[in-house]
């Protein structure tokens, strides 16, 4: 695609935070007006009892519908594996913004990664062994626990003046990027891993 693609996908829940990246709406047209065209492809379930999850979904959807027509978006409600294959291997940077230190893991970000997808991530789950600033990703806030506003102030500088610049005028660098997690990150993210890891720290 000639637009720089946003993608955000996994449960709907609130401390993973999805509304943080429409939370400027006229931010997101400057940067796409002024720097390059950037749309938003996002998904994700709420778990049947989780009442503000799905509230949080409804929200993420009709501020997607707010940014129309100047930014492209799409909401997948029925993200599942399938969708996650097309998704994770399609978008051009992997957003991530748990309120730290909440996020457990973090697989989509590993699968991101084996599909040379770098992450723009808090600091929180994995990306804090995975991530490099510049090299296969980029980190949003200073890990903070319990979050800050300014992980918001942090988001908005990241997309305006590194990672939408880097993609429109500097190609080879953000390819470099790409590889890189891929490079780094796919192998170190594994299932062999994680079974290794289970059996040096757990078996009895």
């Amino acid at each position: 695609t000639d637009h720089f693609t946003l993608g955000f996908a996994r449960r709907a829940t609130a401390y993973k935070r999805p509304e943080m990246l429409l939370s400027r709406p006229d931010h997101l047209r400057e940067i796409s007006r002024r720097v390059g065209p950037v749309q938003i492809v996002m998904g994700g379930k709420a778990h049947p009892h989780d009442h503000a999850g799905k509230m949080l979904m409804q929200k993420v959807m009709r501020e997607m519908n707010g940014l129309s027509p100047d930014i492209r978006c799409a909401y997948m409600p029925n993200y599942d594996i399938d969708l996650a294959r097309s998704l994770l291997a399609g978008v051009d940077v992997w957003v991530n913004l748990p309120v730290p230190p909440l996020e457990a893991s973090g697989t989509s970000g590993m699968k991101a990664a084996c599909n040379a997808v770098p992450s723009l991530s808090t600091w929180d789950g994995w990306w804090m062994e995975g991530g490099e600033h510049g090299v296969t990703g980029w980190t949003v806030g200073d890990g903070r626990e319990g979050g800050s506003p300014e992980d918001s102030d942090s988001l908005y500088h990241l997309l305006e003046h590194e990672i939408v610049p880097l993609y429109y005028k500097d190609r080879e660098a953000y390819l470099r990027i790409m590889r890189n997690a891929l490079a780094k990150n796919g192998p170190r993210f594994a299932a062999a891993r994680m079974v290794q890891d289970y059996l040096k720290v757990y078996a009895l």
